[in-house]
């Protein structure tokens, strides 16, 4: 599958067609392209500002975002990449603070396409390299990274002394990537989902984890012994109980926080991962006052996003989110639960419908299916018998009837990011 980015931008579009004609590397694992890439832009990944890395299934990008958030918050000038983007390429690079403006990134994508020209790298190994050359150039304070895919073998572990590395909540995902057949790996499916995302633990380092099954964390501490990483897990080494507020401690002393903005139980469990991230690095100081501010100003869209009043969904109450993995499904109907709502879906092929119809369909007044645009996707019938088919986001949700029942947009964040630029809801 590949990664489609359009821009309204002739030049930075004239790169992205560059991009997209990109070969998928099917069978290649491995660093080695990628740290001949930074080698050719003068390994700018070994000279980076203080970076937190974070991995895992579900609530990685979130946690980013807390972090993002807690960091400025105390003053500091942050780098940050993501992926996927919603709508522009350009939300992949925020330079200090900033998206990278259309001009700066035509330039940079056809200097690393030109370098790495013979490598035949992949969209994300060009995007990650991209993203460190400028990082590297442009002062900042502080880098936060999104694993891609996995940890292992993604483009970004070839960062070699982070500040602090973390892994969120863990499922299946990515199955085809992530159970490959390999000798020496767990071959329960969850526990070597964790041997993956454990892949960026670093020598010395602070291994910061969510609480997993037994299976799973010896997997992440197998790992970890492996890299020399310190590991710090949550349920050993630090705590948060989630109520009406987050009881966080661990050796440092106790915190009572605020429970986050962004919406949705499992968003208290990613804030106290970014919590603990801060509080097991050194390289930066960062107060209780800041992480508290950074729990209310945190923004992450598509994940739980109620829209706003917009073109797209007038002033009706609709919900967006992006999620498409048996543990997004889970949190969607903790959020739902007891309460009807009508369900619009479209999911990539490659994905698996139950993941989300298995948890949501009880609750479902309707279901709807579109397309996911520029993609293969799931046609109405693998949703179930009830389910119908509509060509378009704006067709489906006209077809919804005025009952006063919210709407849900799910499946893949492919289509959030169409529905968001259908809405005029563009993230910056």
């Amino acid at each position: 599958m590949r990664d489609f980015a359009t821009s309204d931008s002739p030049r930075v579009q004239a790169q992205l067609d560059r991009l997209g004609a990109l070969s998928v590397p099917d069978g290649r694992f491995g660093l080695e392209t990628i740290r001949a890439l930074l080698a050719r832009l003068d390994d700018p990944h070994l000279r980076l500002p203080p970076v937190f890395h974070v991995a895992g299934t579900n609530g990685k990008g979130s946690t980013c975002a807390f972090l993002r958030a807690m960091l400025e918050a105390e003053g500091y000038k942050v780098h940050a990449t993501i992926s996927p983007h919603l709508v522009r390429y350009n939300e992949r690079i925020r330079l200090a603070g900033q998206l990278i403006d259309d001009d700066r990134l035509a330039d940079l994508l056809a200097e690393v396409l030109d370098l790495g020209d013979d490598l035949n790298p992949s969209f994300f190994e060009v995007t990650i390299a991209a993203a460190f050359a400028e990082f590297a150039r442009v002062p900042a304070d502080v880098c936060v990274v999104e694993v891609g895919l996995g940890g292992r073998f993604d483009a970004t572990n070839a960062l070699e002394q982070p500040a602090v590395c973390g892994i969120a909540a863990l499922g299946l995902d990515h199955e085809r990537f992530l159970l490959a057949p390999e000798e020496d790996v767990p071959t329960v499916p969850l526990e070597r989902i964790a041997f993956e995302k454990a892949g960026i633990a670093k020598p010395g380092v602070q291994l910061v984890t969510q609480q997993y099954d037994l299976g799973m964390t010896k997997a992440v501490l197998d790992q970890a012994m492996r890299a020399g990483a310190r590991p710090a897990l949550r349920g050993l080494d630090w705590f948060a109980e989630v109520g009406t507020e987050i009881a966080y401690r661990d050796k440092h002393g106790e915190l009572i926080l605020p429970l986050p903005a962004l919406t949705g139980p499992h968003q208290a469990d990613n804030a106290a991962l970014a919590v603990a991230m801060i509080r097991h690095q050194n390289a930066l100081a960062v107060s209780e006052a800041a992480i508290r501010t950074g729990l209310a100003s945190a923004r992450w869209p598509a994940r739980l996003q109620r829209l706003s009043v917009g073109p797209l969904v007038g002033n009706r109450e609709v919900w967006l989110d992006g999620g498409h993995n048996p543990s997004a499904g889970a949190a969607l109907a903790q959020h739902f639960q007891g309460q009807r709502f009508h369900l619009i879906i479209g999911m990539l092929a490659n994905k698996d419908p139950a993941a989300l119809t298995g948890p949501l369909a009880a609750n479902a007044a309707s279901i709807a299916a579109v397309p996911v645009p520029t993609h293969e996707w799931h046609p109405a019938e693998a949703f179930g018998p009830n389910a119908v088919a509509f060509p378009d986001v704006p067709s489906a949700l006209a077809a919804v009837p005025q009952d006063g029942l919210p709407v849900l947009i799910a499946g893949s964040l492919y289509l959030a990011g169409e529905v968001l630029r259908l809405n005029g809801e563009l993230p910056d």
